[in-house]
């Protein structure tokens, strides 16, 4: 059935077996579309669009996802809507494209808002702020960090609430603020290291040791190098050995 096969797609999906997962999701839409099942199939569309997302294919996904876009807004299914769109805002966030990556997750915004969707809402602020940043608008960028963490903080969400500390301690850093930026980040460090997030943790330690680095203090720069690439090394994470390997170097 329909059911079972987006049920096994999505199970592969979660196991990082794209290509086995676009296989079930096809045959899904082949039953839908013989259903005349519209909200099925912006459902799998959606789920397509992801699929190849995660496979790096941003030219297969953004037609599905704009696919699934007209279909939602057809039956006026503004949850999906918003979905799609968030979805989208990080396609072109991914191809480099801000200004478009904004419009898209101001849409969804509005439309989280109206819901009372708090989860989307959360994420789709922290993207915004990621935009902004991406845009080199530092300070809008902070506003949006600001409702991020009130959301992530209200729903409990220590991961985002991490994550976003970790942003707006990036985000200090760039506008010079560097004992506001060690704060903030250690703040983040604590979090993932409460919750075992052992590559939050390490990119929190690498953005120590950046800061750090900016204030001439090489000693203490270094530690944090050093810290973060154990854990780079442990978690099997190459851009990180090379990353902190590099700064390890310079200084």
């Amino acid at each position: 059935s329909a059911q079972a096969l987006l049920g096994l797609g999505m199970a592969y999906q979660q196991l990082g077996d794209n290509h086995r997962a676009i296989g079930c999701y096809e045959q899904v839409l082949v039953i839908t579309r013989d259903m005349n099942d519209a909200l099925g199939d912006s459902s799998v569309l959606n789920n397509l669009g992801v699929a190849h997302k995660n496979l790096g294919d941003l030219g297969k996904a953004i037609p599905y996802y704009e696919q699934a876009l007209t279909i939602d807004r057809k039956l006026g299914h503004e949850r999906g809507e918003s979905d799609v769109l968030g979805n989208l805002g990080v396609a072109y966030k991914n191809l480099g494209d801000a200004n478009r990556a904004i419009v898209y997750y101001e849409q969804a915004l509005t439309i989280q808002r109206e819901l009372g969707d708090r989860i989307g809402e959360g994420t789709t602020v922290g993207n915004l702020g990621v935009a902004y940043k991406n845009l080199g608008d530092t300070r809008q960028a902070i506003k949006y960090y600001e409702q991020a963490l009130i959301v992530c903080r209200e729903i409990g969400d220590p991961q985002r609430e991490a994550s976003t500390l970790g942003n707006f301690g990036e985000a200090y850093r760039l506008l010079g603020d560097t004992h506001g930026a060690i704060n903030l980040t250690e703040q983040a460090l604590a979090i993932h290291r409460e919750i075992g997030s052992r590559r939050g943790e390490e990119t929190a330690l690498g953005n120590l040791g950046l800061t750090y680095a900016g204030l001439d203090d090489t000693h203490r720069a270094s530690e944090f190098y050093r810290q973060a690439l154990a854990i780079a090394r442990e978690i099997g994470d190459i851009s990180g050995v090379a990353g902190h390997s590099f700064h390890t170097a310079r200084l």
